[in-house]
């Protein structure tokens, strides 16, 4: 995993940092001409700008150009404060005006269509939230220090930053100087395959048995597609109930199909929920008043995790401060995290994130460009798999499925979820870029699993 300071997080590691400013400020302008070089393809002949700040962000592009101009490239330096409007033509531009604490606007100078490498974050970009003040260049490449910075995360600085490279420069990013720890951290590829639960030979099918509850009249499309992604995440029994009636949209053919009863359903989900390893509750369920106390009863009662999702989430509401518990997952969009939290998620995602899974004693995922989990304790995993080829009708319902498969061959519901949105997002990239339909995600699945998990047994 890779950690994720905040600006205030990161000010902080750099204070306690035991060699001088001066050291810290050579290896990270060391780190800049490095990957200058690089983006350039050499150094004979080549012109790069520098346009530099006040602080020490701008120091760190001053050093970048002392070490390149060592190796022979021609280097324009001008002060933020005084760069002309259209910078003179080069072959790269290193925008080290302002850094991840910058607040205000900035007019960003234009680069006269040369490429830009930004030292820490694009100047203009919130460290914290990734909010733009002003005008900013998209970056090629984001060289930023010691650790990740939420703003380099989400959106719209994801975008502006370009392919981030994080450059160690001696600093020690595990913990916050004062708060022990870091609390946050971007999943990675390494860290999914760790945590995958390897199958014992004695393994049999109702020791992974997930249980959907949705899919009613009308709406069964979504337990379809949650269904269909449990089985292909590595359920071993998956089974549909939907209140009032049999389903009879079973897809895949393994997927075993009941009726609950139409009203006070809840007392048929308890008496027999010890048999699974995971309920996956609400997709595709409706918003009939007659679900919500059977909806917040098995939240409540279940002696088996719950991933509560899509319909559930609204039928919980405010609710869900009473019923949830450690072991229930919560997996809102922006809407749906406003009916419970009361409020919309705002721009610091991370933090919003982290006080609502706090207040509620349960794991939060909140979907996005950005997928943010968080557990009660403060801790915090950020997975950026993915891209938008999601945002179509249908993805959150088989991220669901995937998640439910995933409590239920044992991973703790944090990993789970962090996990479960990084496949989730793995599969989709694997799609066709353009019409990409959520039913095309479970069969993508199993080879991101392939790819991702077998190629470490």
């Amino acid at each position: 995993m890779i950690p994720v300071l905040t600006p205030e997080e990161m000010g902080a590691v750099d204070r306690a940092a035991p060699e001088p400013v001066e050291v810290l400020i050579g290896r990270a302008g060391g780190a800049v001409a490095r990957a200058a070089v690089r983006l350039l393809g050499g150094t004979y002949g080549r012109r790069v700008v520098v346009v530099a700040g006040k602080g020490n962000n701008g120091n760190d592009g001053r050093e970048a150009a002392r070490r390149l101009r060592a190796r022979g490239v021609r280097v324009a330096v001008f002060d933020a404060a005084e760069a002309p409007a259209v910078l003179p033509r080069a072959d790269l531009v290193i925008d080290a005006a302002f850094g991840t604490g910058f607040r205000g606007t900035y007019a960003a100078p234009d680069p006269a269509g040369a490429p830009v490498l930004a030292v820490d974050i694009p100047s203009g970009v919130a460290g914290l939230t990734g909010e733009v003040g002003g005008t900013v260049n998209h970056a090629s490449c984001t060289v930023t220090f010691a650790a990740l910075k939420p703003g380099l995360l989400l959106e719209p600085g994801a975008t502006l930053a370009g392919r981030v490279e994080v450059a160690d420069i001696g600093l020690d990013a595990s913990q916050v100087p004062g708060q022990g720890p870091t609390p946050t951290h971007l999943v990675q590829a390494g860290d999914v395959a760790a945590w995958w639960p390897r199958r014992p030979a004695t393994t049999h099918k109702w020791q992974r048995a997930v249980w959907v509850i949705g899919g009613s009249p009308g709406l069964e499309g979504a337990a379809v597609l949650a269904t269909a992604a449990a089985v292909r995440s590595g359920a071993g029994y998956v089974r549909w109930s939907s209140p009032g009636e049999v389903p009879r949209l079973l897809k895949p053919t393994e997927v075993v199909g009941t009726a609950l009863p139409v009203e006070q359903w809840a007392d048929a989900v308890l008496a027999d929920s010890a048999r699974f390893r995971a309920l996956v509750v609400g997709n595709g369920l409706g918003l009939d008043a007659g679900h919500t106390a059977p909806v917040r009863r098995v939240v409540a009662e279940s002696p088996v995790p719950v991933v509560v999702d899509a319909d559930a989430l609204t039928l919980l509401g405010a609710a869900a401060t009473q019923v949830v518990g450690p072991t229930t997952v919560l997996t809102p969009h922006d809407g749906e995290f406003e009916r419970l939290a009361g409020h919309r998620p705002g721009p610091d995602r991370l933090a919003a994130t982290r006080d609502l899974a706090a207040r509620l004693g349960c794991v939060v995922a909140l979907k996005g460009p950005l997928t943010v989990v968080a557990e009660p304790g403060g801790s915090v995993l950020c997975v950026s798999a993915g891209d938008a080829r999601l945002a179509t009708l249908g993805t959150g319902d088989v991220l669901a499925g995937l998640l439910g498969a995933l409590c239920a061959q044992g991973l703790d519901p944090f990993r789970a979820a962090a996990a479960a949105a990084f496949l989730h997002g793995s599969a989709g990239v694997l799609g066709w870029r353009h019409g990409l339909a959520a039913g095309d995600l479970p069969e993508l699945i199993p080879a991101v699993l392939e790819r991702l998990i077998d190629r470490t047994d």
